[in-house]
């Protein structure tokens, strides 16, 4: 029995590698495809790229690994009965289930690895992802000088060029504005040509200009622009080749403070974030009694000593009086009953408006305490969903017993489109508080579990449920049956 456990185990560890790392592959160019905009002409070195897709596929493994999961069952499952093997272990009198033996503790070593690969490993992926994804949007695009267009790129200087070479990067008819004076167009450069480079680490941009001439006029210490009344000089100087070097500002990758993000959900683990949990809780019930307390002292009680009033007691008071409010209005002259109205319409509209200010503050409480309970019940839902996939992949593969990539890739697709979509559902309805979070994280795997179970039984008792020969056996008799009921019929008429 070692030996065929250790041939199941061969059988299954390599398809399990090769679909993960091809489910890693695919999720990775969706993440690139999700962000081009954000990465396209910043001028990233590869370093950095490396570290981003570093921790992008870190925080994707706990998406590929159930889909890899799934895959490799199927396929391992599939190739066995597809080349007898699994007809010849059960005709030795092995069961599947005790075939299956060896790849289900394999699934539960899988399984408490992507919880504590959730647990520990997500949070600071997350923390790092974000981070160096808020980083490289800040980052101002790499400085590309378009011809016919003045560009601003760098701060003071307007740059406008007619021509550039795309092969060898000359420019010509370079004409250079400073305004880093703030006193106008006071100095204007123009080259018949020249070159334009930033330096490897962009923090200067080198301009290196061919046979031109610089004009500046000259402010007196007043700074007066000339006019009709006054008239300053101006200089003009010619050169043959001018260098001139720009500071660029803001166009290296500035790390951010990794501190701005430790309080988001997606980068706690189960104590962190059931300390947020509890932490939110207790400040959402003290908020909400602050405000039952407020709206009953300010603004149903309108009396300052009404609370005053029900902590007196004295027992020799016998007498109760009862106010007809509406008596007591009518006794009011007209102009007070005016007075009065008015006075109540504006407590009205202002309790009114402090109700729902406050009922949508405590409403944004709840959904982002919702998230953390979203967060927290993932860390256990990603982890099971391994275990989900198996049972419905092996006991599947083996039904239908076809191998390689071709029919297990578009049912495992399917599957995992089925669950993708129920998870996304479900999430969306705990977030808007329409469902409780652990039902909504939960509900997909309740859905297919039972599916699993079907499945696992179908195939222990041999099962023809994925056997296209046992349609098309069951369609030809239906038509016999028909074509004998029809004749049947015309026999009796």
């Amino acid at each position: 029995m070692k030996t065929l456990h250790k041939f199941i185990l061969r059988s299954y560890l390599g398809p399990l590698v090769l679909t993960f790392f091809i489910t890693m592959f695919i999720l990775l160019m969706q993440f690139l495809w999700k962000y081009i905009d954000d990465l396209v002409g910043k001028g990233l070195s590869w370093d950095v790229i490396s570290e981003l897709l570093l921790y992008a596929g870190a925080s994707l493994v706990p998406m590929a690994l159930p889909l890899a999961t799934l895959l490799a069952s199927l396929m391992t499952m599939g190739n066995l009965g597809e080349n007898n093997e699994l007809l010849a272990m059960k005709s030795a009198g092995i069961s599947l289930p005790r075939i299956l033996s060896p790849l289900i503790v394999i699934t539960i070593f899988i399984s408490i690895g992507a919880f504590f690969f959730s647990n520990n490993v997500l949070p600071y992926t997350n923390l790092k992802i974000s981070s160096l994804l808020y980083s490289v949007k800040q980052q101002k695009p790499d400085l590309i000088i378009k011809k016919g267009v003045f560009t601003n790129l760098v701060e003071g200087y307007s740059i406008k060029v007619s021509d550039k070479d795309p092969k060898t990067g000359k420019l010509r008819n370079i004409l250079i504005y400073d305004h880093s004076s703030d006193n106008g167009n006071t100095a204007v450069t123009f080259a018949d040509s020249g070159y334009m480079k930033p330096t490897s680490d962009q923090k200067f941009l080198v301009a290196t200009l061919y046979t031109g001439y610089s004009y500046k006029e000259v402010t007196s210490k007043k700074n007066v622009r000339p006019s009709k009344d006054n008239n300053l000089p101006a200089q003009k100087q010619l050169f043959e080749k001018e260098v001139i070097v720009f500071e660029l500002k803001g166009f290296g990758l500035h790390r951010t403070d990794e501190s701005f993000f430790k309080d988001s959900y997606q980068v706690l683990n189960l104590n962190q974030l059931q300390k947020a949990k509890d932490s939110l809780s207790l400040s959402l019930s003290q908020q909400v009694n602050s405000f039952s307390a407020s709206l009953a002292n300010n603004s149903i009680m309108r009396n300052p000593n009404w609370h005053r009033m029900e902590r007196v007691k004295d027992t020799t008071i016998k007498k109760k009086y009862a106010i007809n409010l509406d008596s007591l209005y009518n006794t009011l002259p007209l102009a007070q009953k005016h007075i009065a109205i008015s006075r109540a319409l504006d407590h009205a509209r202002s309790t009114k408006s402090y109700v729902s200010s406050t009922v949508d503050e405590l409403h944004y409480k709840e959904k982002y305490i919702a998230r953390h309970k979203i967060e927290w019940n993932r860390k256990f839902t990603l982890s099971f969903a391994c275990f989900v996939f198996f049972f419905i992949g092996a006991p599947l593969g083996a039904i239908i017993r076809k191998g390689g990539l071709g029919t297990p890739v578009v049912i495992s697709v399917l599957f995992f489109v089925i669950y993708y979509i129920i998870t996304i559902t479900g999430e969306k309805f705990a977030r808007e508080l329409y469902w409780n979070p652990a039902l909504g994280m939960w509900i997909s795997s309740f859905i297919l579990l039972p599916l699993g179970i079907f499945l696992s039984y179908k195939a222990t008792t041999d099962s023809v449920l994925m056997n296209a020969d046992f349609y098309i056996e069951a369609i030809k008799k239906l038509a016999t049956l028909k074509n004998f009921l029809k004749k049947k019929f015309k026999h009796q008429q």
